[in-house]
């Protein structure tokens, strides 16, 4: 019975998981909301802050037309009683003008999620993702684009075209965030395990 009840929780956290991608990309604001905790908090690039606020900029975003969308691969999941980490393979995908010249940038990664239930329900009480390895290329191959090495070497390998794109429309990136080895992932690590152990999700 213990064993059907561990596959009912990852079956549904991985239905959590997938819902956050497709309500985020569709604009559905009310039920994306219903994938978070009211204390979740969400960890981006460009954002980091209560999951409440990330809706809140995500939706401004949305109807200012910024492109930024995501496709799921497979997903790990540990669970502890009430709690899970889940690892969920992603690209993140966003269209913008870098230097006069409209180019997609693509980054994939990991979710790395930090997941627990309340009255009955699993939640995202914080995601981290993990920055892994990216691309920018022009819509028009023909085109000529030149990146500024300084900026683009401000930023860890994992996600430094898709920073590079991000704090030419405007945001501020954060430079610190952990990629497919180092420091900063093995630091995440040890607080997933902690997580599990029943210590908070924050160091």
């Amino acid at each position: 019975m213990a064993a059907m009840s561990d596959r009912d929780d990852r079956l549904e956290i991985r239905d959590l998981v997938e819902n956050w991608a497709v309500w985020r990309d569709a604009g559905d604001w009310e039920r994306f909301r219903s994938v978070w905790h009211d204390d979740g908090w969400m960890m981006a690039t460009w954002f980091q802050g209560s999951g409440d606020e990330f809706i809140r900029v995500s939706r401004e975003g949305f109807e200012r037309g910024v492109s930024i969308l995501h496709f799921l691969g497979g997903t790990s999941i540990d669970v502890a009683g009430d709690r899970a980490i889940a690892q969920t393979k992603m690209t993140i995908s966003q269209r913008a003008t870098v230097d006069g010249v409209e180019c997609d940038v693509v980054c994939t990664g990991r979710f790395y999620d930090f997941l627990e239930r309340r009255g009955g329900r699993w939640g995202i009480v914080l995601r981290q993702p993990i920055y892994e390895k990216d691309r920018l290329d022009p819509l028009d191959p023909a085109a000529s684009l030149t990146l500024d090495p300084e900026l683009l070497e401000r930023f860890p390998v994992g996600y430094r075209h898709l920073a590079y794109a991000q704090t030419r429309i405007g945001f501020d990136v954060k430079p610190d965030m952990p990629g497919l080895v180092g420091p900063e992932v093995d630091a995440l690590y040890a607080r997933g395990a902690r997580w599990l152990a029943g210590g908070p999700p924050d160091e």
